[in-house]
């Protein structure tokens, strides 16, 4: 299984812990980059380097990139994902979501983001095949999935 985390979900874990949904999110994204280090695939891509750079504080910057230290799959930039990135934004999307939407379908992954927009716009998008979701609903899902396996 191949995952696409977007830059909010990889720095939830480093969110403010005391809202519950912030705190079970953190730790579905956790979890989920737990079983990335085992069984499951953690894509990484040039907009997520280039988003986590962007990051202004050191400490939170580095805790981010210790976490992609598992990436086993990588997505260059290329003429398809700006194609994407500029439909995407038609429809709604800002700049980097837009560019992590396009990265996660060229790689043919599971994209999952904390950001309720990404999820909803995506949902619209003509000819879109793979699945957005929030860490916690798609882990729970997978759970389920595997339990009746």
């Amino acid at each position: 299984m191949k995952i696409y985390m977007d830059v909010c979900c990889l720095c939830r874990p480093f969110d403010d812990q005391r809202d519950r949904k912030i705190r079970i999110e953190a730790e579905a994204v956790l979890a989920i980059l737990k079983r990335c280090r085992k069984d499951w695939i953690l894509v990484g891509s040039d907009v997520i380097d280039l988003e986590i750079s962007r990051i202004a504080d050191d400490k939170r910057r580095q805790d981010v990139e210790q976490k992609l230290q598992i990436v086993a799959e990588y997505i260059d930039l290329d003429e398809t994902i700006f194609y994407r990135t500029i439909q995407f934004q038609d429809a709604g999307l800002r700049l980097f979501d837009a560019l992590h939407l396009a990265c996660a379908e060229t790689g043919k992954t599971i994209f999952l983001t904390t950001d309720t927009k990404i999820i909803t716009i995506a949902g619209t998008l003509p000819d879109f095949s793979i699945p957005v979701r929030n860490p916690v609903h798609w882990l729970r899902e997978v759970s389920v999935h595997e339990n009746h396996q």
